[in-house]
C-alpha cells in the first residue's frame, strides 16, 4: 500500500473532521469502511462488484436523498461527504477574508490538485488546466485551435451539443464545415467505429472531435486507434471524456491523445463546477485561450486558467475526490459499475419490445445504460416511474443508425457505486409490470 494511500485510509477512519460537521455516527461509518478496503486488498476487483457488504459501507459515505432513487448520476454526481466536507472548510477559510485568504493561501495551493490530477491521468502537470467543466475545457480547443474556410471537422450524430454547437457556430462564423455521420449501436466490435471514420476523412479533413464514452448510450469509442489514425494524416482529435474520467480505468498512454477534456463533477465525484483539459505539450501554443491571456500563443497550459475570479475552494476539494477514488479503486469502481448496468439489463432485456441499445462487451460499456421499449411511450414511462416509485431517470433521443430511419427515443441509466441492489430491482420491477400491463402506450 502507498504511503499517500495509508494515509487516507487514516484521515477517513478519523472522519476528517467530521464529527463536527456530520456527527459521531458519520465517522465511525467512515472508520468502518476504511477497514473494509483494508479488507478486500488482495481480492480481485471483478469479485468485489459482486460484494454487497463492501459497497454497503462505502454507500455510507454518501449523504444522498435516500427519499428518491436517483438513477441519473451520469448527469452530475453526488460527491461523497469527505468532499464536501473539504469545500466547506475551505469555503469558510476563504469566506473569512477571501482578497487574502482565497488568493494569497487557496490559489496557490491548486498546484498540488494539478499534480494530483496529472498522476492520476498520467502525464506532466504542465499539461493539465483547471477549468469549471468539460464544456469549457473542450470550447477552448474547439474554438482555439486555427481552422480556415472550407476545412472539414468530423464527429459523429451522437457528440454532445455543447460541443457541436462550438463547431456549428464557427460553420457560420468562419466558413468551416462539420460533417457528422452514424453509426451502429451497438456494433459489432470497435473495429467498426475506426473504420466508420477512416471512411469519412478527406483532404480537407482539418480536425476530429470524438467522444470517448457517449452520454446517450454509453458507446466506449476506440480513442488510440482513432488518434493513430488521424496522426498519420497529421489531423489533431479532441476527445470529449465527460463520462470517462474516474468512470474506468485509463491513461493519457493508453489513448495515445494531444487534446482531451473531461468534468471531475461526474464519475470522479468531485465538487460541482470542476474539469480539467490536458493538451499535450508541444501542442500548447497552437491553442488560442477561451478567455484572452497576457500571452496567447504561449506553450503554458496556465494560459487557459484567465477566466477572472472564481471559487478557488472547489479545485481544492478535489484532492479529496482523488484520494476517495483511489482508496476506493478505480478498478473496483469500474467493476462494480459494470456489474450494476449488467443487473438491471440483463433482466430487462428479455421482456417483450425491449431493445438495450448498449453493449454488453467491457471494451464497449461500462456503468451507462440505454433501452427502450417498442410500443411504450418512453417520455411517459419515465414520467410513471417518478410519479409512483420516485425513481428519477432521463429520456435521450439517439440519432438513427442510419438515413431514413427514425430516432430512438429512449431511457438513460446511471446507478452508481452508492446505489443498493434494492433500488435497481424495484426499478426492475416498476419497468416489468408496465411492460406487460402495456402502459404507457
Amino acid at each position: 500500500m502507498t504511503t499517500s494511500r495509508r494515509d487516507f485510509l487514516k484521515r477517513l477512519s478519523l472522519g476528517v473532521g467530521g464529527v463536527t460537521l456530520f456527527g459521531w455516527g458519520t465517522r465511525r461509518a467512515q472508520a468502518r469502511l476504511a477497514e473494509k478496503i483494508e479488507e478486500v486488498a488482495g481480492t480481485p476487483a471483478e469479485k468485489v462488484a459482486r460484494d454487497e457488504t463492501f459497497w454497503f459501507h462505502v454507500q455510507q459515505a454518501f449523504n444522498t436523498d435516500r427519499s428518491i432513487i436517483n438513477l441519473n448520476n451520469g448527469g452530475v454526481h453526488p460527491a461523497p461527504r469527505i468532499v464536501i466536507e473539504a469545500a466547506q472548510r475551505y469555503m469558510e477559510f476563504s469566506n473569512g477574508a477571501p482578497v487574502y485568504n482565497s488568493w494569497q493561501f487557496l490559489r496557490p495551493r491548486k498546484e498540488l490538485i494539478r499534480q494530483k490530477i496529472a498522476r492520476t491521468f498520467g502525464c506532466s502537470p504542465e499539461e493539465i488546466a483547471l477549468t469549471r467543466n468539460v464544456t469549457e475545457a473542450l470550447q477552448i480547443a474547439l474554438l482555439g485551435l486555427e481552422l480556415k474556410p472550407g476545412d472539414e471537422v468530423i464527429t459523429t450524430t451522437h457528440d454532445y451539443p455543447s460541443m457541436k454547437n462550438a463547431l456549428y457556430q464557427r460553420q457560420k462564423r468562419e466558413g468551416i464545415k462539420v460533417k457528422t455521420f452514424a453509426f451502429p449501436y451497438p456494433p459489432r466490435s470497435l473495429a467498426e467505429l475506426t473504420e466508420l471514420f477512416a471512411r469519412q476523412i478527406t483532404p480537407r479533413t482539418k480536425l476530429i472531435l470524438v467522444c470517448h464514452i457517449t452520454n446517450l448510450t454509453g458507446q466506449i469509442f476506440p480513442i488510440r486507434d482513432i488518434c493513430r489514425l488521424a496522426k498519420q494524416r497529421g489531423i489533431p482529435v479532441v476527445i470529449d471524456g465527460a463520462h470517462a474520467f474516474g468512470h474506468f480505468v485509463f491513461e493519457q498512454k493508453d489513448l495515445e491523445c494531444e487534446i482531451y477534456g473531461a468534468n471531475l463533477h461526474k464519475w470522479m465525484m468531485a465538487p460541482i463546477g470542476t474539469g480539467f483539459l490536458y493538451v499535450k505539450k508541444d501542442r500548447i501554443k497552437d491553442i488560442w485561450p477561451l478567455f484572452p491571456a497576457p500571452d496567447p500563443l504561449s506553450d503554458d497550459i496556465r494560459k487557459f486558467e484567465h477566466v477572472g475570479t472564481q471559487p478557488e475552494y472547489l479545485k481544492l476539494a478535489i484532492g479529496e475526490a482523488l484520494e476517495f477514488h483511489h482508496a476506493i479503486g478505480p478498478k473496483r469502481k469500474e467493476e462494480r459499475l459494470r456489474y450494476l448496468r449488467n443487473y438491471w439489463a440483463k433482466a430487462l432485456e428479455d421482456l417483450p419490445g425491449v431493445r438495450i441499445l448498449t453493449s454488453y462487451q467491457p471494451e464497449q460499456s461500462c456503468g451507462i445504460g440505454t433501452f427502450t421499449v417498442e410500443g411504450l411511450d418512453m417520455v411517459k414511462l419515465r414520467e410513471k416511474l417518478f410519479r409512483d416509485h420516485k425513481i428519477y431517470t432521463i429520456n435521450v433521443r439517439v440519432p438513427a443508425p442510419k438515413k431514413g430511419e427514425k430516432d430512438i427515443i429512449a431511457m438513460r441509466i446511471t446507478p452508481s457505486i452508492y446505489t443498493p441492489l434494492q433500488d435497481l430491482d424495484m426499478f426492475i420491477d416498476a419497468v416489468t409490470r408496465s411492460i406487460k400491463k402495456g402502459w404507457p402506450a
